[in-house]
């Protein structure tokens, strides 16, 4: 896993254990720089939120460290490990209004009076929110609370803000218009933050770099853009963005680019990015958008038989379903460039892809 020097946030082999026997995280390693937004992205169960927990001192550590600037936490207590949380049901103290949740973490820690309103008010601007100071919770709209749970992790200026699934609970329009304000004042305050999530879109929008969690391992790490584009596995491929997943056997790899006789019998050639090499199992990886559909084939390409199953039109695209190798489930979206692109259900045309946009894989 990489190492970065003098990270704010480190696991430094890092187990957990709930009944002594099975492992619920494994041997994490993760560095987190200073001013970095870093999503733990996973399926339910994955150990992403153990982590988080573990990095706010609500679970303890079976095996390794925790260092927060280059200190170890795993015996500080929560409350003065001086980090911000935010959850998904908010947690905000109902018999109180606005201004007085987020005044409750600067007075617990005895700051003045004058200050507490100065700051409170403060962070209440940035989010947009100073015109309800006086109101209740229960006054609020989802959105809206929100906006409060968040601006109370910020009011005390932490150095770390972790987020566990704060977007889970609101409708979609809403859940991606906050996905954009929390980046932007990630942006304009450079706060670290680590953030769990389970939605890849929400990751991809808002994260400097990603780590994608699978049973207690992760499974990769890195910037939103080489993840989709670059997978290290078949888990990461079908986790991360929509994925054309096609089975074979490997027959040769030569500079890199792996001949593979596919389950149906076709011969492609792919990336040979992850695999045992002659004769392993691998997976196919290859976008949607990267597929090509044609009444004519192309040297340039490998190209298969195909069968339109089924078209959505989606506006910009065409959703189009497949039958392509025995699998009628492989999907390419068409761009809606000409407003009538001709695709009718039944007809028999040819799929492709560029060689560098297909991946061969781990099979798993």
């Amino acid at each position: 896993m990489q190492t970065i020097d003098n990270p704010f946030v480190r696991f430094k082999n890092v187990q957990k254990s709930y009944d002594g026997e099975t492992l619920v995280v494994k041997d994490l390693n993760l560095d987190i720089a200073a001013g970095e937004f870093v999503t733990m992205l996973g399926p339910s169960g994955s150990g992403k939120t153990t982590c988080l927990m573990m990095l706010a001192g609500f679970e303890t550590a079976t095996h390794g460290d925790i260092e927060l600037a280059g200190r170890p936490i795993n015996n500080i207590p929560p409350h003065k490990r001086g980090i911000g949380m935010v959850f998904q049901n908010y947690a905000l103290f109902p018999h109180m209004t606005v201004g007085e949740n987020l005044a409750f973490p600067l007075k617990v820690r005895k700051m003045e009076p004058a200050k507490v309103e100065e700051k409170v008010r403060k962070v209440l601007d940035m989010v947009q929110m100073l015109a309800f100071i006086d109101r209740k919770p229960a006054q609020l709209s989802g959105g809206q609370q929100q906006r409060i749970a968040l601006a109370r992790a910020l009011v005390f200026e932490p150095e770390l803000v972790l987020m566990d699934e704060p977007l889970g609970a609101l409708d979609k329009q809403l859940r991606e218009h906050m996905q954009y304000e929390i980046k932007h004042i990630h942006e304009n305050l450079g706060v670290t933050v680590v953030y769990v999530t389970h939605d890849q879109s929400e990751a991809l929008t808002m994260s400097n770099r990603i780590a994608v969690f699978d049973d207690g391992i992760i499974q990769q790490l890195a910037d939103p853009v080489t993840l989709y584009e670059k997978p290290d596995n078949a888990f990461v491929a079908q986790f991360i963005g929509e994925n054309n997943r096609l089975n074979g056997t490997v027959e040769s790899v030569v500079k890199s680019v792996a001949t593979v006789k596919l389950d149906s019998g076709h011969m492609v050639k792919a990336l040979s990015i992850n695999n045992d090499g002659k004769g392993s199992r691998t997976m196919l990886s290859v976008r949607p958008e990267r597929c090509v559909v044609s009444a004519k084939k192309s040297s340039s390409m490998s190209m298969l038989d195909a069968r339109i199953e089924e078209l959505i039109y989606l506006g910009d695209h065409i959703r189009c379903r497949m039958n392509v190798a025995g699998d009628d489930q492989f999907i390419v979206k068409v761009p809606n460039t000409s407003g009538h692109l001709g695709l009718e259900i039944g007809a028999n045309l040819y799929v492709g892809w560029k060689t560098d946009d297909c991946r061969a894989l781990d099979y798993r």
